[in-house]
């Protein structure tokens, strides 16, 4: 209940405004009174009204200064003035001071009563603001974990934007603009063990490497970050003080990567390779470090450390092998994002481009086209099962290794990877697995039930927890409509058997399933069903 406190000087007017008041009508309750501005403060102090009605002319403290302290001290409620007094100075002072009406004395009930409606409606209007927006906070809150990892591996990949880039940074990584980074690429290898596995045993895999490898970190270095690529690729940022001689720094990593090597196969009996990429100053060089890092894996040159799959990059390695493609980090995140966000357009868009710019490239071999389109496949696989769908249930590992086998250009190679992705999207599968389906699902039970309620796609997107953007996509793959359409389809045929009924008229039935605008309620009849509603009731 909202609460109303009384400050006046004439105890008749006390008594008169607490009876005139309609509590129960207005949801309200008296919260306190006082017969002075000094008395008021205390009592607002004690009581928190949301409300104030207060008189001007006071002893001791007038209303005027009073409210001034209120205002001071952070006092967000409504006040309104009743003063005997129409004076324009007191009014402009009034204004000044975020007061909500100024009435003059002898005030009548209706308009009492008005005054006080509009001001609780103003309040519970700040109400519904401020709890969206601890929803949102909270929300925030939610997500901040995953919007931390996504900048974390949008650094390492080389995808933030380089300018305006201090901004940008999330609070917990300001510390990397004082900071060197170094990359340490990690690849898993898929040894005959490995390739056993099915998706989710794996992931499994993958998730216990990742605990290691930051255990493991965390005993050689106090700063670092850690982030998966979606494949058997992962990358170990470390962020080292710039006074550390570079000779001392790159010992210290060599050490730590062979620390890694021996735990991993050690508890997993996983191998692992691991490249090490150069020093870099600015967070926006980091993506050339983690280039460099896998770069220095694929080369295969002399290890650094006899016995262990570690390799560190160098600039000379770098000339000598000039001419060697890299594998693209950057590709690899962009078309994971767009399968992860079911933008299909957009990802046959990020593979056409890259294929097209490869396609002008030479010493483009057969067996780099294998490489890339294995890789590749990994990598929608991945996202895939993030999203609830296992690609081993469509496609054969068979019938997939035998067709890459067979792709010599970028070319071929685009061709197959979009066909594939728009055989997942379009498939029964991708609209009958996993936490989508079951999210549509539960939206379409929930029309089905409350249809004459006031549903709307954002509440159900809160109930989901999914984005409503998201969530349109999802349901649009999935039914072939719009979140809208069906709401109004199953409306209008929920309409339509009540008015076959013929126990209601028109307008009742409009407002059992959720219209209270008979005409517009009428249109939509006849759009969907082809009839006027008062065609069935006759």
């Amino acid at each position: 209940m909202w609460k109303i406190g009384i400050i006046d000087d004439d105890r008749g007017v006390l008594q008169g405004i607490r009876r005139a008041i309609p509590w129960d009508e207005l949801n309200a309750e008296w919260a306190g009174e006082a017969l002075n501005g000094e008395e008021g403060l205390e009592m607002i102090k004690s009581a928190c009204p949301d409300i104030v009605i207060t008189d001007l002319y006071m002893p001791v403290m007038n209303g005027l200064d009073m409210i001034e302290q209120l205002r001071l001290s952070g006092y967000a409620g409504k006040v309104i003035i009743l003063s005997g007094y129409s004076d324009f100075e007191y009014a402009r002072q009034a204004l000044r001071l975020n007061v909500s009406d100024y009435l003059s004395k002898p005030v009548s009930v209706p308009t009492l009563k008005s005054v006080l409606g509009q001001a609780i409606a103003d309040l519970e209007k700040q109400e519904e603001r401020r709890m969206k927006q601890d929803e949102l906070l909270q929300k925030l809150r939610l997500y901040e974990p995953f919007v931390k990892k996504e900048w974390v591996k949008s650094a390492a990949s080389g995808t933030l934007q380089s300018t305006g880039l201090q901004t940008e940074i999330p609070v917990p990584y300001r510390f990397w603009s004082d900071c060197d980074h170094t990359v340490l690429g990690i690849e898993l290898i898929r040894d005959q063990r490995g390739a056993k596995l099915n998706l989710s045993d794996w992931s499994l895999l993958r998730f216990a490497v990742s605990n290691i490898i930051c255990e493991v970190t965390q005993e050689k270095f106090t700063s670092f970050d850690y982030t998966d690529l979606q494949t058997n690729r992962s990358v170990l940022i470390v962020h080292s003080d710039r006074s550390e001689p570079a000779g001392q720094l790159r010992e210290r990593l060599e050490q730590l990567g062979v620390r890694l090597i021996e735990c991993v196969h050690s508890y997993l009996k996983l191998k692992l390779r691991i490249g090490i990429g150069e020093r870099k100053q600015h967070i926006r060089d980091i993506g050339s470090s983690t280039e460099e890092a896998f770069r220095v894996i694929d080369l295969h040159p002399q290890p650094a450390i006899p016995g262990y799959d570690l390799y560190v990059y160098t600039v000379e390695l770098q000339r000598a092998n000039a001419e060697t493609p890299v594998r693209p980090v950057k590709l690899y995140l962009e078309l994971a994002g767009a399968i992860r966000t079911s933008q299909e357009k957009q990802a046959h868009k990020i593979i056409f481009d890259y294929m097209g710019r490869l396609e002008t490239e030479e010493g483009i071999s057969k067996a780099y086209i294998s490489m890339l389109a294995g890789e590749l496949w990994g990598i929608i696989a991945f996202a895939f099962y993030e999203m609830g769908t296992v690609l081993d249930d469509i496609f054969s590992n068979d019938s997939i290794t035998r067709e890459i086998a067979e792709l010599n250009r970028p070319s071929e190679l685009a061709e197959w990877l979009v066909a594939k992705i728009g055989i997942v999207f379009s498939s029964r599968q991708w609209g009958g697995n996993g936490k989508h389906r079951q999210a549509v699902d539960f939206m379409m039970e929930y029309i089905h039930e409350h249809y004459a309620e006031d549903i709307t796609l954002s509440g159900l997107a809160d109930k989901v927890y999914i984005s409503r953007n998201y969530l349109s996509m999802i349901f649009k793959n999935m039914t072939g409509e719009t979140f809208n359409n069906y709401l109004t389809r199953v409306r209008m045929e929920k309409a339509r058997e009540l008015l076959m009924e013929k126990k209601a008229l028109v307008y009742e039935v409009a407002e059992m399933v959720g219209y209270k605008n008979v005409p517009y309620f009428s249109t939509l009849f006849k759009k969907i069903t082809g009839m006027n509603p008062t065609d069935i009731v006759k």
